[in-house]
């Protein structure tokens, strides 16, 4: 099975707040997007928000220019649904990050838990491109991933785990590490992941 085959069958054979990833309240997002201190007119992209609830709050937080990327369309399909006339303010874009390229630089480039699925070297390398082709100098990047001591596995995959230091390795020269937080995940399922929050500036 491939990767956006994997992505679109957990989308239509699970409802968005079963999958363990789910969050009805995203608290840390929010407040490490508000503390960058960017206008709320800064284009702002969620990489894999296809139905997380963080584009909720940002629209009613009068964000005006919020992009979500997703590979799975029936993610995308759910949100749009939930938030009725107001999905017309997102910009939605339907792609695999690691093929996406781009038009546009973003003020705030936001990913909970797409990096660390990318085991392949090749397919972090192609991250990497998007996101130095989606950001400039001055841009900020929130990605938070599996800790250390988070899962080895999620939706049946393998994942990479990441402190914030080996995150910045990874990712290169061209980031700088301004903030770094910790999250005790509770799953729909009553367990516990623990994530790492990199709040990164690019130089």
């Amino acid at each position: 099975m491939d990767r956006k085959q994997h992505w679109d069958t957990v989308y239509t054979t699970k409802a968005a707040t079963e999958v363990s990833w789910f969050q009805d309240n995203p608290a840390l997002s929010l407040d490490l997007i508000d503390q960058s201190g960017m206008p709320k007119t800064a284009a702002l992209v969620d990489i894999g928000g296809g139905a997380s609830r963080l584009v909720d709050t940002l629209l009613a937080q009068n964000y005006s220019d919020v992009t979500v990327l997703d590979i799975a369309e029936p993610a995308l399909a759910a949100s749009k649904a939930r938030l009725g006339d107001q999905a017309q303010r997102v910009h939605w874009i339907a792609a695999d990050i690691t093929h996406w390229q781009p038009a546009r630089h973003y003020a705030m480039w936001h990913d909970r838990a797409v990096f660390h699925f990318l085991t392949d070297a090749a397919d972090r390398d192609a991250y990497r491109r998007a996101l130095l082709a989606g950001t400039a100098s001055g841009s900020q990047i929130v990605i938070a991933s599996f800790a250390p001591d988070g899962p080895e596995r999620c939706s049946g995959l393998p994942v990479m785990r990441y402190a914030p230091e080996s995150l910045l390795t990874e990712l290169g020269a061209e980031f700088a590490l301004r903030d770094a937080r910790r999250e005790e995940h509770h799953t729909p399922g009553g367990s516990i992941q623990r994530f790492q929050y990199s709040c990164l500036l690019r130089r």
